[in-house]
């Protein structure tokens, strides 16, 4: 078995993490990002690589002062079971850590694993409402999804909504 290396991701690497998120868009399980959106957020990402081949990808996204979001997990079928996605989250989690955050949203379908990951499933957000407030004039997508604004509901359908506080 080849070694796996985790690396931040480079603005190289972002045709490669195209590719793997759209190994995961036609079931719904990731969404399609324009490559403007992932070369402006290319320093959000950590890739996984065998000899060479980035076969895995994940982004920790701050959204405010203690909290940030996991977002486009995502590792090839090829190389599913073998632990990259743990490595992956593993060290995105890490970088929460050194960026003083406090707790770590995502909105999956992996219940499972992010479980096993120590992140709980929750209702509603986990901001109060003056932070919600700000939170709205943001453009991002995501945090538009983490809002759970009824104008991006068919983005988010079936996916639940976890947490873990750090």
């Amino acid at each position: 078995m080849s070694d796996i290396t985790l690396r931040p991701a480079r603005t190289r690497d972002v045709q490669a993490v195209r590719r793997l998120i759209g190994l995961f868009t036609a079931d719904g399980r990731l969404l399609a990002k324009a490559p403007v959106t992932l070369y402006e957020d290319v320093q959000e990402f950590l890739v996984a690589e065998i000899d060479g081949n980035v076969v895995g990808c994940g982004a920790l996204h701050v959204l405010w002062e203690d909290l940030a979001e996991i977002r486009t997990l995502a590792v090839d079928p090829d190389h599913h079971h073998r632990g990259i996605g743990g490595r992956i989250l593993d060290a995105l989690v890490d970088r929460a850590y050194e960026l003083g955050l406090a707790r770590l949203f995502c909105l999956t379908f992996e219940v499972e694993f992010f479980a096993a990951h120590g992140f709980h499933e929750i209702d509603g957000s986990p901001v109060d409402q003056a932070v919600f407030e700000q939170l709205l004039q943001s453009y991002d997508e995501g945090v538009a999804e983490f809002l759970d604004l009824e104008r991006v509901k068919p983005n988010t359908l079936g996916n639940r909504r976890m947490l873990r506080v750090l």
